[in-house]
């Protein structure tokens, strides 16, 4: 059985990587195959990738307050590559009150600051692909 597979991406101009490097490594160090996009990354770059990896999510990390436009368009682009069954979780500074709404674009998971490293495996764990 092949590892679960993750595109971990920094989309938009947000150009602060550590969240999403340490996210990437507890993933990688739960067993997954995490192929991390790096930096200014367009929601286009960000599909691409994950087709191309043929990924079992995105994790997408937006600190610039630009969340809801760019969980968004990356959904929206899945769909119209017809790869939406690749589940979009994320996180970042991302306000209580919008994570609802995010939801309802069709993020399947929104990770705040504080959330434990094993939460987020976790969650990974049990909702993406094969338990690792």
């Amino acid at each position: 059985m092949a590892p679960v597979r993750i595109v971990v991406a920094k989309p938009g101009l947000d150009g602060h990587d550590r969240g999403a490097k340490v996210v990437a490594r507890a993933l990688r160090d739960a067993g997954m195959e995490v192929v991390y996009t790096g930096l200014h990354q367009t929601p286009e770059q960000i599909v691409e990738a994950a087709i191309q990896e043929d990924a079992d999510a995105i994790g997408l990390s937006v600190l610039s307050g630009a969340h809801m436009t760019l969980f968004a368009r990356v959904i929206d682009l899945l769909r119209e590559r017809d790869a939406d069954d690749i589940p979009v979780f994320g996180g970042g500074i991302i306000p209580e009150k919008d994570i609802p709404l995010l939801e309802q674009f069709g993020v399947r998971k929104v990770f705040t600051p504080g959330t434990t490293m094993r939460d987020i495996v976790s969650w990974v764990q049990d909702n993406v692909g094969q338990r690792v």
